[in-house]
């Protein structure tokens, strides 16, 4: 049995009054029903957020990497399904947030690009819509977002090791998280994917090489080669006052494997080999530390097919300033579902070693983490609310379960159901279940009411 914080098990008792454990149905489009339940009402941390829907007209989601994360994976599912009209109000209830949102992005906050991937998928459905206009607004807004990155960010310079690399914060200086990786390199990459071509070929390549520069260095000084993990983060200057109290003096790297902070790395892996070029002359190495990646995450998966936060122990672990012990968590195992998903789609993962792994990571996520309310909605449990490191924030393992804030959050947080949707949109490609299917019995949960098909 798994030893779940006090609270979990009180949530447990509430669960069996007010819902219950959605069992795995093949037949269940869980993107659509996770979409349907929640693009009107999921949390940022203790923020409620929320995005245009058809029962509800305004929309409160702010520009931030976390509902940024939510629209983008809604856009995936628009994109997938937008042949189907119960996919329309995807596309208008995200383009609403974007032409009323005013674009904040911090000096050197990397976190604060990662909303500015919705612009692809606006970009193409804009175009495909005839709103050429709005098209342009969206290209041009992804290239402000992508040029402020490779042009105003600042680096790591030499002598120090890592020269080029991004800092994660302007604050954490000289310091770079496997998290970033997700918010920024992620959003250049597509950008080249997109849009690169534009440029020539001499700035194509050295934007590709500059985004590889960032996977180089953060995969050198945060792997583990024994526990084939990768440490959360890494500082360049590790005694100085932004770093010492969580770095390791001589390496700089950071003291545990983070579920999440792993999940941001691997997704940002299979997301930047999407786009990059089958020519690059570093494409080999990128596909090495996918497949790496996978390997050591594939040797820690739980029976139940999740992941634990703290990557490198099972519930035997305990917090020595809490009585909370080490947990299966949910976003952390939905970016792993999705990158594994990803990963084999692409060819990037073989199959016959991988698709036993992502399968019997998807049923768990549904199995563990999904709970199905008395209205027909669900919602997700179990994932980390937040956790970083600081001069207060020691990333130790007790830290990532005691820590203020580190709390278990019950209620869809944005983190765990952006991952979430993604994961089921690869499962569904995997699996070829689509609304198309010829399947009386599948099911279309829209807005808690069930409807057969």
């Amino acid at each position: 049995m798994f030893k779940f914080r006090l609270y979990l098990l009180l949530a447990a008792i509430v669960y069996s009054i007010a819902g219950f454990s959605a069992p795995f149905r093949t037949d269940s489009l869980y993107s659509k029903w996770i979409i349907d339940s929640r693009m009107g009402d999921f949390r940022n941390k203790k923020k409620t957020e929320r995005f245009q829907t058809p029962h509800n007209s305004s929309t409160t989601a702010t520009w931030d990497y976390v509902p940024g994360l939510v629209a983008k994976a809604i856009l995936k599912a628009w994109e997938q399904y937008k042949t189907e009209p119960w996919s329309d109000y995807y596309f208008t209830g995200i383009q609403h947030y974007a032409d009323n949102i005013t674009m904040n992005l911090g000096e050197s906050n990397i976190d604060d690009l990662n909303a500015a991937k919705i612009f692809f998928e606006l970009y193409r459905g804009a175009i495909s819509k005839g709103q050429t206009e709005k098209a342009e607004k969206y290209k041009t807004d992804a290239t402000y977002c992508r040029n402020k990155l490779k042009y105003e960010h600042t680096r790591i310079q030499s002598p120090l090791p890592g020269a080029g690399g991004f800092w994660h914060k302007k604050q954490y200086v000289n310091q770079m998280w496997l998290d970033g990786l997700y918010m920024g390199p992620a959003l250049y990459a597509e950008w080249q994917g997109n849009f690169g071509k534009e440029l020539g070929e001499m700035d194509n390549l050295q934007s590709w090489n500059d985004i590889v520069l960032q996977f180089d260095t953060i995969f050198h000084y945060t792997w583990d080669p024994g526990k084939k993990l990768n440490y959360h983060a890494w500082s360049a200057e590790p005694l100085n006052k932004a770093s010492n109290f969580w770095a390791d003096p001589i390496s700089g790297k950071s003291m545990e494997f983070w579920g999440r902070g792993v999940g941001w790395f691997f997704a940002a892996l299979v997301d930047v080999l999407e786009y990059m070029p089958e020519n690059h002359p570093a494409r080999s190495r990128m596909i090495e530390y996918t497949n790496k990646v996978a390997n050591g995450l594939a040797a820690r998966q739980d029976a139940s097919g999740c992941w634990y936060q703290l990557l490198q122990y099972d519930d035997s672990m305990k917090g020595t300033t809490c009585d909370i012990s080490n947990y299966p968590e949910s976003s952390a195992s939905s970016m792993f579902t999705y990158a594994f998903y990803k990963g084999i789609r692409l060819n990037i993962l073989d199959k016959n070693t991988y698709l036993p792994v992502a399968d019997k990571a998807y049923k768990g996520l549904i199995d563990r983490f999904v709970v199905e309310e008395p209205n027909g909605t669900i919602k997700l449990i179990q994932s980390c609310e937040s956790a970083g490191l600081s001069g207060t924030r020691k990333g130790d393992a007790n830290y990532y379960l005691c820590g203020n804030d580190v709390t278990i959050h019950n209620d869809t947080e944005g983190k765990v159901l952006g991952p979430f949707i993604m994961a089921s949109l690869e499962y569904e490609k995997s699996k070829e279940i689509n609304s198309g299917v010829k399947n009386t019995k599948k099911k279309c949960f829209l807005f808690g009411k069930r409807k057969t098909r």
